[in-house]
Formats: structure tokens, sequence, C-alpha cells
């Protein structure tokens, strides 16, 4: 079986209809991605080189944070915020022109919205925070597919400890590690409720988080 076929068997089944897992053919890549391809398909696009030289557990865990970030429907939408913007802006100019009042509320209308779209989208709290949901999305799919609590946990956190050792750029590499202390935090959560239920502490600890 090659990597991209394990990979869709990873897919929730009621995802597999819709979502496709491709290798990824631009030029220097990320290492994995999602593109919209049609109005109600998606496509989790892989670089398959580095991608092969992580852990089977951090690639799953690393795989299923994309998922989650579908199920979140927290996904680019193919720019049309900015097309928006600019249809909104150049009506506003429009109608300015031939004073129609209640045209140019609409085109401002347009343009603001479209451009608060935009902001949310360029956002780097926002996409901290989304990423952030998409990984407690990837944990409990882990769970789905059979991982316990701990060692899910411990596979995402060697996963970004991973991402972040790999990457230069200290922007990328502090979201990284942004995410992995609220990992940490999550798991932490995760321990006290398991210990408040089992009746003792022998459950999971953040420090597995780290691998």
């Amino acid at each position: 079986m090659s990597e991209l076929q394990r990979l869709k068997g990873l897919l929730p089944p009621e995802m597999q209809s819709w979502v496709f897992v491709e290798a990824a053919a631009a030029a220097d890549p990320p290492l994995i991605s999602i593109e919209e391809i049609g109005r109600d398909e998606v496509e989790i696009q892989v670089d398959l080189d580095p991608w092969d030289q992580l852990a089977i557990d951090h690639r799953n865990l690393l795989f299923w944070h994309e998922v989650g970030r579908i199920q979140n429907d927290t996904v680019p939408r193919d720019g049309w915020e900015m097309a928006a913007l600019a249809i909104g802006l150049g009506g506003a100019i429009g109608e300015l022109w031939v004073q129609d009042g209640l045209l140019l509320v609409l085109a401002l209308g347009l343009s603001g919205f479209s451009g608060y779209r935009l902001y949310l989208k360029n956002n780097s709290e926002k996409r901290l925070a989304d990423a952030i949901a998409a990984d407690e999305r990837a944990i409990d799919l882990a769970g789905r597919f059979g991982y316990s609590l701990p060692n899910a946990y411990r596979s995402l956190g060697g996963a970004l400890k991973d991402l972040v050792e790999r990457t230069r750029k200290k922007k990328k590499r502090s979201f990284y590690e942004n995410r992995l202390e609220a990992l940490r935090k999550s798991a932490s959560r995760a321990r006290a409720e398991m210990a408040q239920q089992q009746g003792s502490r022998q459950s999971v600890t953040s420090e597995n988080v780290y691998g």
C-alpha cells in the first residue's frame, strides 16, 4: 500500500467520497496543505519526500490536523474575498460618479465584508486559534482510529516538535511552538479530567506531549 492510499484510509468514512489525498506537485510545497478543487471537493496535498522522513505516528496526527481543519471549515476559499473587495471598491467609485446612494451603500457593504474576511484570514491570532482547534480535532480523530489519549497527545506533540526543529523561519517556528504550548495545556487538562474520573493520577502527563 502506498503512503497516499494509507492516508486515504485514515479519513473518516463520511469524508472519503469528497476529500482526496494527492502528492504535492508545486515547486517547494509545504509539507502538507489543503486545496479546494471543486465546490464540494477538497484535496489534501503531501510533499512526500520530507513527509516520509517523519515517524508514522507523527504523520498520522499531522494528517488528522488537516482533516480537523476541513471539519472545522477553516480552509481558505480560493481568494474570493480579494475579488469581492475589488468589485465592491470598484462599485463604490462608480456609484459615487453616478450618485446612486443605495447602490453606493451596497458596494461599500460588500467591500467592508470582504475586507473583514481578508483581515480574519491574515490575522495571526485567528490562524493560531484555528490551528489549535484543529489540533483538538486531531486528538479526537486519533481516538476514533484506536489511539489511546496519552498516545494521541504524545504523537501530535512529537510531530510539532519535529516541525519546530525543521523550521528555519522564526515566525513560522513560533507558530508551531505556540501550538505545542497549547497542546501541553490541553494534555494537562485531559490528565486532570482522567485522574478525576479514575480516582488516580496515572493517566496522561503533560510531559508526554514532547515525545
